[in-house]
């Protein structure tokens, strides 16, 4: 189990990362030419781009969601944790 503890220092790495949204770009799966990178914002809130060495398309893939991803859990969590403490089931 998580404890509250433990999900808010998920919850504080998570928001010290720069902005999402980060998307994964694969040179040969999403483009044709330059290098695989992971796109660090949209827009006019375009941020510099990550390149990794050493990752696999997998894991560019994971890191680039985790952005995202990370934030929704940890919303789901405490939506999930309020009703059961609202059913008094703690």
């Amino acid at each position: 189990m998580i404890t509250d503890k433990e999900l808010l220092e998920i919850e504080r790495t998570a928001n010290s990362a720069r902005a999402a949204k980060w998307t994964s770009f694969i040179e040969g799966r999403d483009f044709t030419s330059g290098s695989s990178f992971i796109m660090v914002g949209q827009d006019e809130n375009r941020d510099i781009d990550i390149e990794l060495i050493g990752a696999t398309i997998e894991d560019q893939d994971f890191i680039a969601s985790a952005r995202q991803d990370i934030p929704k859990l940890i919303k789901e969590i405490r939506r999930l944790r309020k009703l059961l403490n609202n059913n008094g089931t703690t």
